[in-house]
């Protein structure tokens, strides 16, 4: 399957948040219990999450989201905050995030030192979170709304989304967009050949960090769910990443990063990331991956940042434009 053809498909099929605001015109504000409490409603339901159970509104209205995960899990199911923290990025919000949809929604402080007079003041009736952000602040949190926290982010944001949608009672709508995802994600496999060619490509992604070494990221993070769930095949070093997460390494040792096809971007100041220096030197140069024109340059916004379903669908997206060059 060429670009050509295979783009308007995926753009008309599963740009999903499209698909969410299609679902929201057809099902309203749906859940798995039936309820068709409307808006304002004191109804209550309960959400299983890491700091157990929270009764949260069967509607809720004014959400307020201290994490980029979140962000994306709020605006992809068609519900936008009327709060939301900051990443450490000059942009403010992520910069993959459609600016009409980010328009509006108030800034409650940095990820992770949230303003809580600022929070507080939006008068939410829920906050999404995790518990490994902001866990600490959690008996804060709840006195102002209902605060659903999952364990963690990043690797399991798929299931964590799916406790977003059940605190939003969207989740008539996350099955249609994990349902997207999955068709999206089968178009770009057939495209690149199918799944034993695909599984035969060694990708790696590198990460340059400002004030850390460089990361040679595993298989237990955001985007090596999203390069397994394409099918594409991993270097054995990534089996060496501490807890699955990244592999670390200095400059002197970049070409522990060779594969058939690298991917890298970079978060901060590309001289004090030491991407400047690595990517100018010889162990570099000399990769295959480089010198088969197999390396390309991601923005970290939307590559490790974003966590979430439209993040992905955009990554998918480049997916398949990098590997069919």
């Amino acid at each position: 399957m060429t670009l050509r053809s295979f783009r308007p498909r995926a753009l008309a099929a599963v740009s999903l948040t499209t698909v969410a605001a299609l679902t929201l015109a057809a099902c309203g504000s749906s859940d798995d219990s039936g309820s068709d409490s409307a808006p304002g409603s004191d109804a209550t339901r309960t959400v299983k999450t890491a700091m157990g159970d929270v009764k949260v509104k069967e509607a809720p209205e004014r959400v307020v989201v201290l994490d980029t995960a979140e962000l994306d899990s709020a605006l992809t199911l068609g519900v936008k905050p009327v709060g939301a923290t900051h990443a450490d990025v000059t942009s403010g919000f992520l910069n993959y995030l459609p600016k009409d949809q980010v328009a509006g929604i108030e800034d409650v402080g940095q990820m992770m030192t949230p303003n809580l007079e600022a929070i507080a003041a939006l008068k939410p009736d829920l906050i999404l979170t995790s518990k490994i952000r902001h866990g600490d602040k959690y008996d804060e949190l709840s006195k102002i709304a209902p605060t659903v926290m999952t364990e963690n982010t990043g690797y399991p944001w798929k299931e964590n989304f799916q406790v977003h949608a059940e605190a939003l009672g969207k989740q008539a709508e996350a099955k249609m967009v994990a349902d997207g995802y999955a068709d999206h994600v089968a178009d770009v496999t057939k495209a690149l050949g199918g799944k034993e060619k695909v599984a035969g490509t060694e990708v790696n992604m590198v990460r340059f960090v400002e004030g850390a070494d460089i990361r040679i990221y595993g298989r237990k993070n955001y985007i090596a769910t999203i390069l397994a769930d394409v099918g594409l095949g991993r270097p054995a070093i990534t089996d060496q990443a501490k807890d699955g997460f990244s592999y670390d390494v200095s400059p002197e040792k970049i070409d522990l990063a060779d594969a058939d096809v690298v991917f890298h971007s970079t978060y901060g100041d590309p001289k004090k990331a030491k991407e400047t220096e690595t990517t100018g030197s010889g162990l570099w140069k000399n990769m295959d991956a480089v010198k088969n024109g197999k390396v390309f340059a991601v923005d970290d916004q939307l590559w490790i940042q974003g966590i979430g379903y439209t993040a992905a669908d955009k990554i998918l997206g480049e997916l398949h434009k990098s590997l069919t060059k």
